[in-house]
């Protein structure tokens, strides 16, 4: 069978065992070991999943209501020090989503009541990370805040990669099997097993294994898929952060060329040498300053 990358997966693998109406037994076991609480009936348990958010590309994201608790989960293998800011935009639209049911009930004289948040973040990229970290909103701020904490927003990081938090994987066997799949996947790897190769044959170990129930024998070609939109995404958003970078430096270039010339500290030639610039950019730098 080919595995080639098959754009029609828009899901994760995460997404799609915990964020279905399907499986929503999963989210609940996933739901009480994040939170220590016991819920029994998965239909005391809502999901609010947002659909389709472009702007932000929130593709792991799983969001659910349970006895006023909003909880949005999401799993990431990029480190990524923006996250409260992406859950407080996540979360401003699932509570206009809850407010307009009754959109008056805002402008009352009465104090609306909406549900309690929390946000969890899974790691398992490769980054060293604690089993636990909060990030806050007020670290993005310009200025920090006169009053600490009077302007906050928390996204808790816990590290479930092999070898932290392994008494949350104790607490959510599906999460156990998930966790064990994305590592047989990271070892083939490293070992140097061609990307296509390693999924798939982690993905038959996994059938092997009866992970997930039988979810990866059911799903296979469907696992697949979505692993290697994955990589490819990931790939993606790494390709964007060098060439951010790299604009960021040639600009920084641009302006150390433009300095020297006004200074008429050395020729053209030098200058372009000195900064890893084309002559003929530093020539036309020198015309427009003319």
């Amino acid at each position: 069978m080919n595995y080639n990358m098959n754009y029609h997966y828009k899901d994760t693998l995460f997404r799609a065992i915990f964020g279905t109406e399907e499986h929503k037994d999963w989210l609940l076991s996933l739901y009480n070991a994040l939170t220590g609480s016991h819920y029994e009936n998965v239909d005391d348990l809502t999901l609010t999943t947002i659909e389709g958010v472009i702007y932000l590309t929130m593709k792991n994201d799983v969001s659910l209501l349970i006895d006023s608790q909003l909880t949005l989960i999401e799993q990431q293998a990029s480190f990524n020090p923006n996250m409260p800011l992406r859950g407080f935009l996540y979360f401003a639209e699932l509570y206009q989503k809850y407010v307009s049911k009754d959109s008056r009930s805002v402008l009352s004289s009465r104090l609306k009541k909406i549900p309690t948040p929390a946000y969890y973040v899974l790691y398992n990229g490769t980054k060293e990370m604690p089993d636990r970290e909060e990030l806050f909103l007020s670290s993005a701020f310009e200025k920090p805040c006169s009053v600490p904490g009077k302007f906050e927003w928390t996204a808790t990081v816990l590290n479930i990669n092999e070898g932290h938090n392994e008494s949350l994987n104790k607490k959510c066997k599906t999460l156990y099997d998930y966790c064990r799949f994305v590592n047989r996947v990271k070892a083939n790897l490293s070992a140097g097993i061609e990307r296509n190769t390693a999924i798939a044959e982690a993905s038959d170990w996994a059938i092997s294994q009866n992970l997930l129930n039988g979810y990866f024998k059911e799903r296979k070609s469907e696992v697949v898929g979505m692993i290697l939109h994955e990589f490819d995404q990931e790939k993606y958003e790494r390709t964007v952060r060098t060439e951010a970078y790299e604009d960021g430096a040639r600009d920084t270039k641009i302006s150390a060329a433009r300095n020297l010339l006004q200074m008429n500290l050395g020729t053209p030639e030098q200058i372009a040498q000195a900064q890893g610039l084309p002559l003929e950019e530093v020539l036309a730098l020198q015309k427009e300053m003319a």
